[in-house]
């Protein structure tokens, strides 16, 4: 690390002239003009108003953002080019406040400040002001951005009066005078810059991690950010939409696929041809974790996984270079879908994801390559309790897995014993569509309590146009609005419910119903890779 200093007129230059830039990682400039007035008067009584840190680098990055409102000129020279990594909003003020050269591309809603003649000599109040045009008072206003050019301020000074002038002069001379001190990084190693951005930043944003590896990969063939745009409007033709929009879980299947990691700065390591060249590797992984996911185990959207995290181990196994697919037996075929129920039903994915999931891609690669694997191999403990006991809510990952448990069973509506538009339903996942089997008004007037009402064992397929004709009423009455015989037994198993289920016994429908589950839940979960 090296420290250097700058004056506001060394500053200046190295701006105009292109070898002090602004990543794409960064954010854009946001401070009101309030605050760039109060930091024009912090500068001019020598209060303290920070810093900058710059990473000097011998690379120029693909893809900037402007200086404000300013477009930046090409560097001058190829070495050095410093880029901000933090000070990015003072910086940007004193350069707004001050330049003279460039044009500004839109106007932004930037104001002129002005120091202010009759300004009270308050160490609190400040002497200068962000003003419209129409609000300025020449007699009283003087405009900062002449300051540091000799002509325009002898030209704006000359109206004033002698004494005034002599407070501009020792006002400009603050301003020349004034050292801005500044840290620089010197390095080559993206890692390093992510890490130093993310602690440095000083309102806790975490680093863009796909602006950074859009900007260091960017060429006139592959623009990253296009990719990822592309990406999503494929994908919401499957169901899958919130995988498009949900940036870091795509770097974090990136990452599992090209480093073996599911950390997405890993990716900051590799250099910007082989990220272009894997892109349809991963784009390939995500398309065949999802077929996966909607064809075998009945997920027809990232809001029905009980953790989004599953979706990386399957992108792993699934990613092949253009033109290639993965062929697997039906043992292959038998672990994946172990380790996903398993994983689902003891919740491995709630905590330490990144463990889990970096364990659980090592296994998957070995699958893949026709190694011993592990894969799925999770001890569980699970038992009725499991459905008695778990309260009912959309959002949780035990009520996720008991909807996919219902969706891997041809559920059929509980009324008219036709088949659910799985598609539709699960991509809704909406509370309309599952309903109290015993009726929570008939349980609440029989004096059971929410929990034991609400608990999974009690829900299924029903929609609200259903749930409305069932109303209060207790199931030996509503099973006269239901088929008879054979289509009557199609809706019960479908739905996991016993013979008695229309006896009016609460206590005794949730102990069968929750048998029956259990015993799905184990079969789901069985080992039939062996043999």
């Amino acid at each position: 690390m090296e420290y250097q200093s700058y004056s506001i007129r060394k500053l200046l230059d190295s701006v105009s002239s292109g070898s002090v830039r602004i990543p794409a990682f960064q954010r854009g400039f946001v401070w009101g003009m309030d605050r760039v007035a109060y930091l024009m008067d912090s500068i001019y009584k020598n209060y303290p108003f920070g810093s900058l840190l710059l990473w000097r680098t011998k690379y120029k990055l693909a893809v900037e953002r402007k200086l404000g409102q300013f477009e930046l000129p090409k560097p001058t020279e190829d070495y050095p080019i410093d880029y901000v990594l933090d000070g990015q909003q003072r910086l940007t003020s004193i350069f707004s406040v001050f330049q003279t050269e460039l044009e500004p591309t839109s106007e932004g809603g930037w104001l002129q400040i002005y120091f202010d003649f009759e300004a009270d000599d308050d160490v609190q109040e400040s002497k200068f002001l962000a003003l419209q045009e129409g609000d300025v008072d020449p007699n009283r206003h003087f405009p900062l951005s002449v300051l540091f050019d000799s002509v325009k301020y002898r030209e704006a000074a000359s109206k004033f009066s002698n004494d005034q002038i002599r407070r501009l002069d020792r006002m400009q001379e603050k301003f020349k005078e004034v050292s801005i001190p500044a840290q620089i990084l010197k390095t080559d190693d993206r890692a390093i810059v992510a890490i130093v951005f993310e602690r440095v930043n000083r309102l806790g944003m975490e680093l863009d991690t796909l602006q950074l590896l859009a900007a260091w990969t960017w060429n006139d063939d592959f623009d990253l950010l296009e990719n990822f745009k592309e990406l999503k409007e494929d994908l919401e033709e499957f169901g899958f939409s919130e995988v498009g929009e949900d940036s870091d879980l795509i770097l974090r299947c990136a990452a599992a696929i090209l480093m073996k990691d599911p950390t997405p700065d890993t990716l900051l390591k590799l250099n910007g041809q082989r990220v272009r060249t894997a892109f349809p590797k991963v784009r390939n992984g995500i398309f065949g974790a999802i077929d996966f996911l909607r064809t075998q185990l009945k997920v027809m959207s990232l809001k029905n996984l009980p953790y989004s995290a599953l979706i990386i181990p399957l992108c792993v196994f699934f990613a092949e270079p253009e033109g290639k697919q993965i062929s697997y037996d039906a043992k292959v075929y038998a672990r994946l879908k172990k380790w996903f129920w398993r994983s689902c039903f003891t919740n491995r994915y709630g905590s330490q994801i990144k463990r889990t999931a970096t364990t659980d891609i090592n296994e998957v690669e070995k699958l893949k390559s026709g190694e011993a694997s592990v894969l799925g191999d999770i001890p569980y403990n699970i038992d009725e309790c499991f459905f008695k006991d778990s309260y009912f809510r959309l959002t949780s990952a035990n009520t996720k897995t008991f909807i996919l448990m219902l969706a891997n069973n041809d559920p059929k509506t509980f009324l008219s014993g036709s088949s659910i538009d799985l598609d539709k339903v699960l991509q809704k996942y909406n509370r309309a569509e599952f309903h109290h089997i015993y009726p929570k008004a008939y349980l609440r007037d029989a004096g059971h309590s929410d929990k034991e009402i609400n608990c999974l064992a009690n829900f299924c397929f029903i929609n609200a146009s259903e749930n409305k004709k069932i109303g209060r009423k207790r199931p030996s009455e509503y099973i006269t609005l239901m088929p008879k015989d054979d289509d009557l037994k199609s809706i019960l198993t479908s739905a996991f419910c016993s013979d008695e289920t229309f006896n009016d016994d609460f206590s005794l429908f949730v102990t069968n119903r929750s048998s029956l589950l259990f015993n799905f839940a184990k079969n789901l979960m069985q080992d039939a890779t062996s043999s």
